[in-house]
């Protein structure tokens, strides 16, 4: 909340309401006061108390915030109730509806210097960013967020922006500094003794994904145990089921099918619920990928086919470019091999280095793996090639490994056996220990 006006300001306000009252000081400052109180307060000589404060409000037939700061209490439940709708938007799928009501609060917070108001509305700009795929801007509403709110505001009421920070970094492919972020404020909540539920199931959550990705299996199964530990004690619907939905990553990575599959259950039906249906989407992005790993192709075909739609349909651009690559894959190894392709040169343009760098890799590693089917080992090798640039800027240690496999084989069948050798070398250098050149010791646990 906003600092309230200084002694001057509010002195000359109560003189002012007094007046239009018909109300003298005695009658003012009775019975709590002295009217000699008064008559210092309102020449602006000393500052007044809450209890101070609210005993005039009272008197005075006004609310306590108005009193202390000048803006009618109406006024700053219309903008809380205005961002709830922005949140409502945003959580149906509605970013660019969202963002534009959200940049109209940020504008008046501004004008109205309201510290917390500004901070929600930077937050969710932010969150419209990352749906939209504007990473870099997503990353600037974020730390404006965290600008906005200051140091002194608590370490969990800051997560939120810093969880959207380390975000926007990993879906540019900035696994490390991501991760960084995470579990060091994982780290400062722990042994700080902070114990906020909400904080850290969102930071728990958040990590899952990166340390997948740099191949640390066993972190992110820690921290899906954690985060499932926390979620009786969270009250947030839409927070325990984006849980859900992160910690089928690492059930699906120990082989737990039916337990990844009856994890994202869970989370579609609470987003049902909320009409979240982004994150519903997502969902059935996540289904569908469970049931490719298990080989039910056509069911796998079916849900990434629907979330794809329901992301288009938002305009979810980047992770609707993220589904798509999931898809190709699976038509791929239906024998639709040309629809695969032309999918993934469709989404290519919406992906590089700086934004959705693994899904981009991911694209040029199936290229390449079709262009080799169809006996063109130029064009494979060309894809590999772009496809172990981006891996290797991102440090996705379990995709580098596989990666330098297929390129090997493909440089030891063409004759180049000493290429093949140093792709094999690489490859097993990321596979020796995953994770545990970029990972230092893990953050402390909470006080379950």
């Amino acid at each position: 909340m906003s600092e309230r006006d200084d002694p001057g300001v509010i002195g000359r306000r109560v003189q002012q309401l007094r007046v239009q009252r018909g109300l003298t000081q005695k009658q003012l400052a009775e019975p709590a006061y002295t009217p000699a109180y008064i008559s210092t307060l309102e020449s602006g000589r000393v500052r007044p108390s809450d209890d101070a404060l609210r005993h005039l409000a009272d008197r005075l037939g006004v609310d306590f915030e108005e009193l202390a700061t000048g803006r009618p209490a109406r006024l700053v439940t219309d903008l809380r109730l205005r961002l709830t709708e922005a949140q409502r938007t945003l959580a149906t799928g509605e970013a660019e509806e969202s963002a534009a009501q959200y940049g109209r609060l940020l504008t008046e917070a501004d004008a109205l210097d309201l510290d917390e108001m500004r901070a929600a509305a930077l937050l969710g700009l932010g969150e419209c960013a990352v749906e939209t795929g504007e990473l870099a801007a997503a990353r600037a509403y974020f730390e404006r967020a965290e600008k906005a709110l200051g140091d002194d505001v608590p370490l969990p009421a800051r997560v939120p922006a810093l969880r959207g920070r380390a975000l926007a970094h990993y879906l540019t492919g900035e696994l490390r500094y991501s991760v960084y972020l995470l579990e060091s404020t994982i780290d400062e909540l722990n042994r700080g003794g902070l114990h906020d539920p909400d904080a850290l199931l969102l930071l728990y959550a958040s990590v899952i994904g990166p340390y997948m990705d740099m191949g640390a299996h066993a972190r992110a199964a820690q921290a899906a145990e954690l985060a499932l530990a926390l979620a009786p004690q969270v009250g947030d619907p839409a927070l325990v089921a984006r849980m859900h939905r992160s910690v089928a990553r690492t059930l699906l990575a120990e082989g737990r099918l039916a337990e990844a599959d009856a994890s994202l259950a869970k989370a579609a039906e609470l987003y049902r619920q909320l009409q979240i249906r982004t994150e519903l989407a997502n969902c059935h992005w996540m289904r569908g990928y469970v049931y490719a790993q298990n080989g039910e192709l056509e069911r796998a075909e079916a849900e990434l086919r629907q979330a794809l739609a329901m992301l288009s349909a938002k305009r979810a651009a980047l992770y609707s470019s993220q589904a798509a690559v999931e898809l190709a894959d699976v038509l791929h190894r239906r024998g639709k091999s040309d629809e695969a392709a032309a999918l993934l040169h469709g989404v290519l343009s919406d992906l590089s280095s700086e934004r959705g760098a693994l899904h981009s890799a991911a694209a040029h590693r199936l290229l390449g793996i079709i262009a080799e089917d169809a006996r063109d080992t130029e064009a494979a090798e060309e894809h590999y090639v772009r496809a172990l640039s981006l891996l290797e800027r991102a440090g996705a240690a379990g995709d580098l490994a596989d990666l330098c496999r297929l390129l090997g084989d493909l440089l030891r069948r063409t004759g180049r056996v000493e290429a093949a050798l140093d792709a094999y070398r690489t490859g097993l250098g990321h596979r020796t220990a995953p994770g545990t050149t970029t990972l230092g010791p893990a953050p402390a646990q909470p006080p379950l």
